[in-house]
């Protein structure tokens, strides 16, 4: 995904430059060998519902600071849904930052006779049949997003899920599903080309790259909805705290650099975020409360 790959080789770029910057440094001093930059994003498309190999992989290594991870919401939507996972997506990783989140979007083909959230959810209501919508999996931020709107509407719906993000927009172009609620920087040439068309943005404001397209919450209006797609690096639980902090400090000096954000992140589709490690922490330990609740409700059970 474009998208992530930018943020991506920024943040490598801000950790790389701390190691140069301590290559003259005593020995044993911290970094003095390579940081090892861990990311579970598969190659095609925005994030699916994967990568648990590489955040085991991180999970399960020396506590040292020279193995980090780039993880996605998906760290805890699968353990959300009750995946069995051979780690604790919280316990066994130490936050370092929310880096940025990626704008996720209800999305129809322009042949659909909807231009607003409430003509969709009236179109969704009086059709004929179950709308069908598609997401990069089960337990993907597409189908939790989704399903969240299903469960706060009654709309009905009906999932079709890909192998990954990737098959969504071919779908969604040839009418093979009716909808989805993904990743907008890479539908934004089909939008300006009027084959597809943004009804609503899912997360918890609108986004810089679609300014005029509302959030569902406040088009429906639908108080509470939000599914915000992040972006967060962590370490291996046990990190020393200064190393942490130190790291905190490199990448959140360049996603909060204006020129960056605006140049190179809010470019291709990118919010710059940047917080704390208590405040990712925070934020995991909410979403992973907040979709175990909607997958009991929905019965959504992990592949």
């Amino acid at each position: 995904m474009p998208a992530a790959r930018t943020l991506i080789a920024l943040a490598a770029g801000a950790v790389l430059a701390l190691v140069a910057g301590e290559s003259t440094a005593q020995s044993g001093a911290w970094p003095s060998r390579p940081i090892r930059f861990v990311v579970p994003l598969p190659p095609g498309g925005s994030p699916d519902s994967g990568g648990n190999i590489a955040r085991e992989f991180v999970a399960k290594q020396p506590a040292d600071g020279y193995t980090i991870l780039m993880s996605e919401s998906s760290h805890v939507m699968a353990a959300g849904i009750g995946a069995k996972l051979p780690y604790d997506p919280v316990k066994d990783f130490q936050p370092i930052s929310l880096a940025a989140t990626i704008p996720f979007g209800l999305t129809v083909n322009a042949s659909t006779p909807v231009r607003s959230l409430k003509e969709f959810l009236d179109f969704a209501k009086s059709a004929p049949r179950p709308l069908t919508y598609g997401t990069a999996g089960v337990g993907a931020p597409h189908h939790l997003a989704a399903e969240l709107l299903r469960a706060m509407t009654g709309i009905n719906v009906v999932h079709v899920p890909y192998k990954g993000s990737a098959g969504i927009i071919p779908a969604l172009l040839s009418g093979e599903i009716d909808f989805s609620i993904a990743a907008v920087n890479s539908l934004l040439p089909h939008f300006r080309s009027g084959k597809l068309r943004p009804i609503a943005m899912a997360g918890s404001s609108r986004t810089a790259i679609l300014p005029d397209v509302p959030t569902i919450a406040e088009a429906g209006p639908l108080a509470g909805y939000t599914v915000d797609v992040w972006l967060g690096v962590m370490a291996p639980a046990g990190t020393p705290r200064s190393i942490i902090d130190r790291l905190n400090g490199e990448i959140n000096r360049v996603v909060r650099d204006p020129q960056i954000v605006k140049e190179r992140l809010n470019t291709v589709g990118l919010e710059a975020v940047g917080t704390t490690p208590e405040q990712l922490l925070e934020v995991m330990k909410t979403d992973l409360g907040k979709y175990a609740k909607l997958a009991r409700e929905a019965q959504i059970k992990p592949e």
